[in-house]
């Protein structure tokens, strides 16, 4: 049973963690609206969708885990502002391609008009690249070395390329209606979900100096989280509304994709969720408390299941 000393410190670090979380959503969205052209400027119509696109929905998980990451190693908050910037980008950009008619065909995303429907699917495809050439200028502005710069520049390329975003959304499409083991299927969503959260948390950490030991460790903890982050995602599409979760539910099972509650079944994929919780929560022992914010974000992940 938990002392009433527990609960205080529970509640008091909870706190902690929700006004680190609000500060960092401040400075991100200020430096996102910063990054992002003006929409005085032409062309206006593309300028316009990349900033209905990016400002204002989401929610921020990559970023987060960057800024969480780079705490962990003691980097700069201006640095981690910059590179977070650029990593939402470029998850924003995946989104305006996943909804379009060709792959998930979805016409609502944070609760709004997907671009394509806001705008058309031409503007929507300019959109998507915009936004990821941006991400790379951003990277470009980051206040840190010019290697530095091309460290987290191919971090960053090689999560949004055919390793990454690109191959797992490919994985994503010939898998539709198709029944894929669970090797195919966590290789499957390491690409397409969890190359990205990888590169967040390890872009964090390359903002600091970090030693072959703290990659290792922060790579083993953005492995669990990022499946985690999937499965809990495939346990909404399956239980959630579309108005609970801002985007179209129940696509999974309307689409014939193969989902870990698909192969798994719903109760088993909770409970792997949680053990992939614990994975990330052993990962981090090493960083002692330097790793708060990363131990909190993985209990937001699975949280949601609540």
């Amino acid at each position: 049973m938990q002392s009433a000393y527990d609960t205080l410190a529970t509640e008091g670090a909870q706190l902690a963690f929700g006004f680190w979380r609000l500060a960092v959503l401040d400075r991100l969205e200020r430096q996102l609206d910063a990054q992002l052209p003006c929409v005085s400027t032409p062309p206006i119509r593309l300028h316009e969708a990349m900033r209905y696109a990016v400002l204002g929905g989401g929610k921020r998980l990559r970023p987060l885990l960057c800024q969480a990451s780079g705490v962990a190693l003691g980097a700069d908050r201006q640095v981690l502002d910059t590179v977070g910037a650029a990593v939402e980008m470029v998850h924003v950009n995946s989104l305006v391609y996943d909804d379009l008619p060709a792959m998930d065909d979805d016409s609502l995303r944070h609760g709004r008009p997907s671009v394509h429907i806001q705008f058309d699917e031409a503007t929507a495809i300019l959109t998507g690249s915009a936004l990821l050439m941006q991400a790379f200028m951003t990277l470009r502005h980051a206040p840190v070395s010019c290697a530095r710069q091309v460290l987290l520049m191919e971090e960053l390329a090689r999560a949004a390329g055919p390793d990454g975003l690109c191959g797992g959304q490919m994985f994503d499409l010939d898998s539709l209606g198709t029944v894929i083991d669970i090797p195919a299927l966590n290789l499957m969503h390491r690409m397409k979900t969890g190359a990205l959260i990888r590169a967040a948390v390890r872009m964090g950490a390359l903002c600091a100096e970090p030693v072959d030991a703290d990659l290792d460790a922060l790579d083993r903890y953005a492995a669990a989280v990022g499946l985690a982050f999937q499965i809990v995602d495939d346990i909404l599409d399956a239980t959630q509304d579309s108005a609970t979760l801002g985007k179209t539910a129940g696509k999974d099972a309307q689409d014939h994709k193969p989902t870990y509650v698909s192969v798994f079944g719903l109760e088993p994929s909770r409970r792997l969720a949680w053990q992939l919780n614990e994975q990330a929560h052993a990962a981090l022992t090493c960083f002692g408390a330097r790793a708060f914010y990363l131990r909190e974000l993985a209990d937001l992940i699975v949280k949601r299941l609540h």
